[in-house]
Parts: C-alpha cells; structure tokens; sequence
C-alpha cells in the first residue's frame, strides 16, 4: 500500500507559492486510481513527488508501511514503482531494444521485447532497432515510454496523462492495456482528465487548488466531474 501523509510542495517565486497543500490518501495495492482535476491543480507534481522526482516541502510517503519520503528515484524503482511522464524523454544513441533491456533490469530477447511494442501499437520490425531520438513522433515516443514502463513490471505504475500526444486508435488500445494491468493485480496510479480512463478506475481522486476536493468510487465522483464540465459549455 502507498501511503501519503499531510504531503504540501512550495515553490519560492518572489513570494511562497503553495501548488499542494496537506495531501493525505492511501492507494490500497492492486487499485486504479486516477488523479484528475483542473490545469494548475497539482496533479503532475503530486506524481512526480511519489516517485521521488520533487521532494515535497513537508509531508510523509509510506510505502508498505515503510518510509521513503527521502528515497531517490533509483531506490525507489528497486523498490518496485515506475513512471511514465507526459512528455516522454529522448536518448540520442541508445536503440528502443536497449531501452527496453533497461527498463527490465536484465537482457531479454527481441521476441519478448517485440510484444511490449504490439502491446502499445507498434511493429517490432520497424522500431526494435530504432533510436529513441526526434526522429520519432511524439506518439511514437509516448509508446515507446509506455512499452518500457511495461517492460519494469513493477509493483506500482505510475502514469502522467498516457494519452498526451497520441491518435484515437492508440488511446482506445491504451485504454485495453490499463483494464489487463488491472487484472494482473498491479497497483496503477494515472493522472488524466480522460472520462474512459476515468471510469474504468476503482478510485477517482480530484484536485483543485493543491488540495483533495472529492474522492471516491467512479459512480460518485463522475456526475460531479461531467456536470462541471456541461457547465462550462
């Protein structure tokens, strides 16, 4: 279970400016939960934080019951969380096989490499040996990233707007690989404004301001969300 205790993040821009403030919840292990809100809300930073990309200005994060709010991101991938970021990073030099070697830890063979990239849409033979560079669409990237935080097969997967930058067929396949990782009892933590990422969570947590607004079942919280956003029509 991840456990977030009274987490708050300031950033100092002339004055004190508070993006989140006294964010306390628990992801029970094997859950769905999407993170949404409005732009501006801290939802990024929210799971840049569990991940050990910021370090909150205050708070605790319990993982299994054991502290790792001053864990690096290193130990904290061994410990068994990966992150998939909304703009995907580029490695100029490095092929999407090796990206893909790294992101399991040991060497796997094209054949298994080669079904993390069908998983995600991609032709194996077209892209094993490509490098991660711009010479690849930002979707194209987007998928890449994804297959590679599939290839971790860590115990908790961490998502930050997955369906940035990619094309329908793409999001609708995507939206299959979550409802599988769902079944195989990981631990899915996503970020999206997405209402079909949105309803097929176990829990919807929604930010506004930095703080917790509502959180509960997708029945619950969905009417509130798609009423605002009629509203705004």
């Amino acid at each position: 279970m991840l456990e977030l205790k009274d987490i708050s993040f300031e950033v100092k821009n002339g004055s004190r400016t508070k993006i989140l403030d006294s964010i306390s919840l628990k992801v029970k292990s094997g859950s769905f939960t999407v993170i949404t809100g409005p732009n501006g809300s801290g939802k990024s930073t929210l799971a840049k934080i569990i991940m050990g990309i910021k370090a909150p200005t205050s708070g605790q994060i319990l993982l299994n019951k054991k502290d790792i709010t001053n864990s690096s991101i290193t130990d904290r991938a061994k410990k068994g969380l990966a992150f998939s970021f909304q703009q995907p990073v580029k490695f100029k030099g490095i092929k999407v096989y090796d990206l893909l070697n790294i992101a399991r830890g040991e060497l796997i063979s094209e054949e298994e490499a080669g079904e993390y990239l069908k998983q995600v849409g991609l032709e194996p033979s077209s892209y094993l040996l490509r490098e991660v560079n711009d010479k690849l669409s930002g979707g194209e990237l987007k998928r890449i990233e994804i297959a590679s935080v599939l290839a971790r097969n860590a115990e908790i997967l961490i998502f930050d707007e997955p369906e940035a930058g990619i094309d329908l067929w793409s999001f609708e396949n995507l939206t299959k690989i979550f409802k599988e990782l769902k079944t195989e009892n990981h631990t899915i933590i996503i970020i999206s404004h997405q209402e079909r990422i949105l309803k097929i969570a176990d829990e919807i947590i929604v930010l506004e301001e930095g703080k917790i607004k509502s959180h509960g079942k997708p029945a619950q919280i969905l009417p509130t969300i798609i009423g605002a956003k009629n509203g705004t029509d």
